[in-house]
């Protein structure tokens, strides 16, 4: 189990994250949801030790992840995956090293350098690409790939650290709707088959509903609804995201449209 003691990340003045306390159960699909600033990403990256938390505690089971130095803290990073917004490959590499880089937590730090990497590495890289029908690019530079293609090959990247927990900070929001599913489908499968935690920040409110078994929301950095997505109600949602009704539901009444959020990654949400 993932847990949250009394987390905050403060900015000088301002709490970006502000006291939040949270319980994951291994092998759970969890949903962040909350307008632009009000700390998920920056959530994620204290969990992953991107950034440090300036108070309270982030424990895995009987690790203190606030605590973690040097290889320890490598170890961990290797343990809880990160998937980004904008990819972080390689653009120059092609498709298959890219992906094993994710297999150098497992390597020594030399070995990884020189990319030196076995027989075993390949083989696992290869699987995890077939996993997501992109093992025919496995000799393409990942700068030729689609954006939906790119992030699939990010996935399989985490996927070959052989995580227990799978952090995804936005990793639909520059996709289009054809791709959207397809990378949401396949972290999905990745948290039902391999049983690995997923924790995926999300704009689209139809998306988190139908992909994620719990849903956090937050405002202001503070933890203002935590459960079930059918508990998620519309107005609810409204007071989640500070939106008149109109502006929340859309003329065609869809909840998944927020304003000021592009468009296309949402589509697939619409009747």
């Amino acid at each position: 189990m993932l847990q949250l003691q009394n987390v905050v990340k403060s900015f000088g003045d301002k709490r970006a994250v502000d006291d939040v306390s949270l319980a994951v159960p291994s092998g759970q699909m969890l949903g962040v949801i909350g307008q632009s600033g009000s700390g998920k990403s920056t959530l994620l990256r204290m969990i992953n030790r991107l950034g440090d938390a300036s108070a309270g505690r982030i424990l895995f089971k009987d690790t203190d992840v606030t605590a973690l130095q040097g290889r320890e803290l490598r170890h961990w990073r290797a343990r809880c995956a990160m998937i980004f917004q904008q990819f972080n490959l390689a653009g120059r590499l092609d498709v298959l090293t890219n992906v094993m880089m994710g297999r150098s937590f497992q390597a020594p730090l030399w070995r990884a350098l020189l990319k030196l990497w076995t027989d075993e590495d390949k083989a696992l890289a290869l699987s995890a690409l077939e996993s997501f029908d992109m093992a025919r690019l496995a000799a393409q530079r990942a700068d030729t790939l689609s954006g939906g293609q790119q992030q699939r090959v990010a996935i399989a990247r985490a996927l070959v650290q052989e995580p227990e927990v799978i952090l995804a900070d936005e990793p639909i929001a520059s996709l289009d709707p054809r791709n959207t599913q397809v990378v949401m489908d396949a972290l999905q499968h990745i948290n039902r088959h391999f049983g690995i935690t997923v924790i995926c920040n999300l704009h689209s409110l139809d998306l988190a509903r139908k992909y994620c078994d719990r849903l956090v929301g937050l405002a202001a950095g503070r933890v203002v609804f935590d459960g079930v997505p059918a508990a998620l109600t519309d107005s609810i949602a409204r007071d989640l995201y500070g939106l008149e009704s109109d502006d929340m539901l859309g003329k065609q009444g869809r909840p998944d449209f927020i304003p000021g959020v592009p468009q296309p990654a949402m589509a697939l949400a619409a009747p």
